[in-house]
């Protein structure tokens, strides 16, 4: 198949087994081969190559000529670049949410989110081409004049999730791009198209020159290790768990590339005992729920004031139950499969043993293949298995808690701190409440499961390092150098 057919179909049957190095489709030939599944039939989608060191090593060589050039390209010029990619994921609409939920089990409402979010994301960051902006500072010597400037790091690596893959990549890679970086992407293996292959195509048709955005598809333990250790790296971006994010931030270091890591979360849903209750549980049964609770901004425990809390989990253990399971090409399905078994099992096992701890089965429990039901758990505590793990499933052990002092104290028992949420009509209360939670994101009246391109994204201590989005991601992808130019004769000591 030609290099122009290739980039013209995008279907989840187009041909996908090939790498994308400095230009060109690369066919398997005598590399290892892994496996696309659908989770949600068990059936082999096809084949993507799994990447050796020495391909990392060609992807950066390619990465590093082609920034050079990429760099001194106007910045009009590469916004133009990334506005025409979110014009090509609105034009393959159909075919993108076809492969999202194919790939990844992706249900409508998650389609419609990571769709068309991408879209906003996207658009916003063709703008960063134009808002790496500097600026010129007073010297406190006569006649010099102090220019601050931002310049591209140069080449970003990118390791993306399989959970969210195609917003989680884009939001790295569309950034750097426009900001005149180049880049090295790899996928998680799950995700292979939808994570990588398919912004190859895309950035492909939408004129970005050969070299600019490479990726290599292939397992953590060789392909991506190899990217966030490679020396040529400038920055890591990695979105996954945190226990991988401590040994991806450890290879970026060693080499100094700045490591921008957006890792786990365990995140409570605050209920006080004044909360609107209809909107409380709404909140808290989207934040459990969307997407099987396969993200990392997912609500993992919801604190409830006792006053109302057999209510709260009457009402949430009925929402539970009425969420449609099956297959996510159909329309009506709000709850698709778990990604792969290994995940499936490990959260099966804290429901298992949060039962075993004391807690009750209010709804769900069981599974079907990769199908996990919604799943309540009531008089559970914090210590509890569902609840004091990251467990990233469709799980909702709820806390019982007496007073404001305690619900604080018990949001963060953690080791995290990424997302939190809180309920109260006094808004007032809710944010002194908020004001107290170790979180990077606190959202109020609302549940944890919120991203907006113009604010910042990110944890607090084992959540990551960095930020994502606006100015934020701005500041993670350029350099700033300071350049003083002295305009009349200077004096000096000696």
């Amino acid at each position: 198949m030609s290099e122009a057919e290739l980039s013209q179909d995008i279907s989840i049957d187009a041909f996908w087994n090939a790498l994308y190095i400095d230009g060109e489709w690369e066919s398997p030939g005598d590399r290892d081969r892994l496996d696309v599944t659908n989770p949600a039939t068990g059936e082999k989608v096809t084949e993507v190559p799994a990447a050796t060191a020495e391909d990392v090593d060609r992807a950066y060589e390619a990465a590093v000529s082609a920034q050079e050039e990429w760099e001194q390209v106007t910045p009009d010029e590469r916004a133009a670049v990334v506005r025409r990619v979110a014009d090509l994921i609105d034009e393959y609409e159909a075919e993108i949410r076809e492969i999202l939920a194919v790939e990844s089990g992706a249900a409508k409402p998650r389609q419609d989110i990571e769709h068309g979010g991408t879209v906003t994301f996207v658009h916003d960051a063709a703008s960063f081409a134009f808002r790496a902006s500097g600026g010129h500072n007073q010297s406190k010597i006569p006649g010099k004049e102090n220019i601050i400037q931002k310049e591209p790091v140069g080449v970003v690596g990118v390791i993306s999730p399989w959970n969210v893959p195609l917003k989680l990549s884009i939001r790295a890679v569309a950034p750097a791009i426009a900001l005149g970086n180049s880049v090295v992407l790899k996928p998680a293996r799950e995700t292979s198209i939808s994570g990588g292959l398919l912004l190859a195509r895309l950035f492909e048709e939408a004129g970005l020159p050969d070299g600019v955005l490479n990726v290599v598809t292939g397992k953590g333990s060789e392909a991506g290790d190899r990217v966030a250790a490679h020396p040529d790296s400038d920055v890591i971006a990695f979105t996954g768990s945190t226990p991988v994010g401590q040994l991806v931030g450890r290879n970026a270091v060693d080499h100094f590339a700045f490591p921008a890591l957006e890792l786990g979360g365990n995140n409570p849903h605050v209920v006080l005992e004044d909360a609107d209750l209809d909107q409380a549980v709404a909140a808290g049964t989207f934040g459990s729920f969307w997407n099987q609770g396969q993200v990392c901004i997912s609500i993992n425990r919801h604190l409830v004031h006792e006053s109302i809390y057999d209510e709260y989990v009457e009402r949430l253990a009925e929402r539970a139950a009425e969420l449609e399971i099956g297959d996510p090409t159909d329309d009506d399905v709000v709850i698709g499969p778990i990604i792969n078994e290994a995940q499936r099992d490990e959260m099966i096992e804290y429901v298992e043993q949060t039962l075993d701890q004391g807690a009750t089965l209010e709804a769900g429990g069981d599974y079907e293949d990769l199908f996990v039901e919604p799943t309540v758990l009531s008089d559970a505590t914090n210590d509890m298995a569902a609840a004091c793990n990251e467990h990233f499933g469709p799980i909702a052990p709820v806390i019982p808690f007496s007073d404001d002092e305690e619900a604080v104290e018990l949001a963060n028992a953690t080791e995290y701190g990424l997302a939190a949420s809180v309920h109260s009509e006094d808004r007032g209360r809710a944010r002194d409440v908020a004001d107290q939670i170790d979180a990077g994101m606190v959202h109020v009246n609302d549940q944890t499961v919120n991203v907006e391109p113009h604010v910042p994204f990110g944890g607090m201590k084992d959540s990551g390092m960095g930020r994502y989005n606006g100015e934020w991601i701005i500041d993670e992808f350029t350099e700033v150098k300071w350049t003083s130019v002295q305009r009349e004769p200077r004096e000096y000591l000696f």
